[in-house]
């Protein structure tokens, strides 16, 4: 039942989503929690400069990675980047455990928990919106998407983005990415996906009057569930 965690990208989401793997974890003494390995590598080229002809192709470091967790024990792998998304089948023909698709969970959590919603917001990297990811999973589901204007995008969302990135959580990146929320809201949105896990770092329960989903929260979730559901390594 040992879970393994394909980090780094970047190291504040990372943690992020530990923590809230343990918030997902039915336990009330050490013993209960679940075994952990993680592998943060915050030289995996960025994600969204491959999607946008700008960079390398970040796989043969995810491969690299989720290797090392196998070999660490892991049996199932999640991977707390959404942008990395766009790259995961190749590193899931690589292994030999799962690797929960954190855009899927989340689009299931959508139709299952907002049954009323027809237009979501996207607040994402410019990587995923190119790789169009949630776009396509939330079509499929019969939900539009509403994303923000280029200038936003640029100006807000990226740049909120880079700065929880540099380690900043602070007033200013707030009011950026609360700039995009507030635009979505205005363009129709009925719900907020923070679809960057650098995202959830700036946003609460709400913003811009509306609800946020947070898909850090939901790979957790899965991840923990389908790790309990799994036989106990015996030591050896």
């Amino acid at each position: 039942m040992t879970i393994g965690i394909l980090g780094g990208m970047g190291p504040l989401a990372t943690v992020d989503f530990y923590r809230k793997v343990i918030d997902a974890t039915p336990a009330g003494a050490d013993q209960d929690h679940v075994p952990v390995v993680v592998w943060a590598d915050p030289t995996v080229p960025d994600r969204s400069a491959a999607l946008t002809g700008r960079g390398p192709d970040p796989t043969p470091w995810l491969v690299r990675g989720a290797h090392r967790l196998e070999a660490l024990g892991a049996q199932v792998i999640a991977t707390p980047c959404n942008t990395a998304h766009a790259f995961l089948d190749a590193v899931r023909a690589s292994v030999r455990v799962p690797m929960p698709d954190m855009i899927a969970e989340t689009v299931a959590e959508i139709r299952a928990c907002h049954p009323d919603v027809t237009s979501v917001g996207l607040l994402a990297t410019t990587g995923t919106l190119r790789a169009e990811l949630y776009q396509h999973a939330l079509e499929a589901a019969g939900l539009r998407t509403v994303v923000p204007t280029t200038l936003t995008q640029e100006e807000a969302v990226t740049g909120a983005i880079r700065r929880v990135k540099a380690g900043e959580v602070g007033a200013d990146p707030v009011c950026l990415i609360e700039r995009a929320a507030g635009e979505l809201a205005a363009r129709g949105a009925g719900l907020l996906v923070a679809g960057c896990t650098e995202l959830p770092l700036l946003l609460g329960e709400m913003s811009a009057g509306l609800k946020v989903v947070d898909p850090t929260a939901v790979l957790a979730r899965t991840t923990v569930r389908k790790a309990l559901a799994l036989p106990v390594m015996p030591v050896e």
